[in-house]
């Protein structure tokens, strides 16, 4: 059942940015409530969730080809998990944690 409730990281400036603040950003299931997403994030990376956001994200329209056909992509639900203070997830363990430490300093 829990299996298809994060289906991957969303990774933009932004998010990576949230990294430093213990917040990561996940592409879910348009039918997981925050309780499963919580429950997910716990199980699969061994972490304590605080919180957890959700907004739907409504599909952004793209012209492309020779005839510039238009197309809609799909609409996603994400959400912004906040874990507790020192633990981190491994996928995001880039750069954005070494420049909220060295803001810091």
């Amino acid at each position: 059942m829990y299996q298809d409730v994060i289906l991957g990281p969303i990774i933009s400036e932004k998010s990576m940015n949230d990294v430093g603040l213990s917040k990561f950003t996940f592409k879910v299931s348009k039918k997981a409530d925050k309780g499963q997403i919580k429950k997910n994030i716990e199980e699969k990376f061994k972490v304590d969730v605080v919180s957890v956001s959700t907004a739907i994200v409504k599909g952004k329209k793209r012209r492309f080809g020779a005839r510039r056909i238009e197309i809609v992509l799909p609409s996603y639900k994400k959400a912004i998990v906040r874990i507790k203070e020192g633990q981190k997830i491994g996928m995001f363990d880039t750069a954005g944690q070494k420049e909220a430490s060295d803001e810091k300093t």
